[in-house]
Formats: C-alpha cells, sequence, structure tokens
C-alpha cells in the first residue's frame, strides 16, 4: 500500500477512469489537481462500499 493506504495500482486505475493518467505519468500526482484528488477518494470510497457490502 501507499503511505496514504491507497494501493498504487488502485490509484492509476482511478486516475486512468477519471482521465487524468496523463498528468500522473508527466508531471507526478503532485501535479494533480485538488479537484481530482477529492474525485479520486471519492471513487475509492464508492469502490470500497461495494466491495465490503
Amino acid at each position: 500500500m501507499g503511505k496514504n493506504g491507497m494501493s498504487e495500482n488502485l490509484k492509476r486505475e482511478i486516475a486512468q477512469e477519471l482521465g487524468v493518467s496523463d498528468i500522473v505519468k508527466n508531471e507526478g500526482w503532485g501535479s494533480v489537481s485538488s479537484r481530482n484528488c477529492g474525485n479520486m477518494v471519492k471513487k475509492a470510497i464508492e469502490i470500497a462500499n461495494r466491495f465490503y457490502k
């Protein structure tokens, strides 16, 4: 798991789904906007809720 508790693979999959994977690839996670980071968290929560229900 990454330092924030989310696996790198999951982060990359969500980034790809939300259309920010090119930003991550070219500029790193620090260049992803706050809004997109929030959207990634929302998506991760949705996935977790589906998995654990």
